[in-house]
């Protein structure tokens, strides 16, 4: 047994350099290992929570801007219809004018032909008054002598 005795002290020194050897060697980088990536799981999750707000705030700043477009799109339609409704109006009311024009014309027209018509009615009967006196008297009446005559009966005609 006492064989033993300086075999297990030698193993407890041994054990106790092992010891020693690792706590002064191996364990600091181990525990560096360990620190750093513990740094980079929460650099991560820190990242992405900051990913999270900024998607969350990139998608409220998009669904702001469109809004923003729809709206600006609904003013722009809106505009373009009262320009139409303006643009609609205006023709109507040149079309009207015109149509009024057209009509002053064509009266103007009208008042000219019926006194042209008067002027040639005029004339015939006073041809057919002169025609008829001829016959009556059997003999020819001299137009260029009675023209007084003649205008006269025109203008009663």
């Amino acid at each position: 047994m006492q064989a033993s005795i300086p075999s297990i002290v030698g193993q407890m020194i041994v054990f106790a350099i092992f010891v020693w050897f690792t706590m002064k060697f191996v364990w600091p980088p181990i525990t560096k290992a360990l620190m750093e990536r513990q740094a980079r799981i929460v650099d991560g999750l820190a990242a992405a929570e900051k990913g999270q707000k900024a998607l969350a705030e990139a998608s409220s700043r998009s669904d702001e801007a469109l809004k923003q477009a729809r709206t600006q799109a609904q003013e722009i339609v809106t505009a373009a219809n009262k320009q139409a409704q303006l643009i609609v109006e205006q023709a109507r009311g040149d079309a009207e004018s015109e149509k009024t024009r057209i009509v002053a014309a064509g009266h103007a027209e009208v008042v000219r032909e019926i006194a042209q018509a008067k002027d040639a009615l005029r004339k015939q009967v006073g041809e057919l008054a002169v025609s008829g006196a001829e016959k009556i008297l059997k003999r020819e009446i001299n137009a260029g002598a009675h023209a007084d005559l003649i205008a006269e009966l025109a203008a009663k005609v």
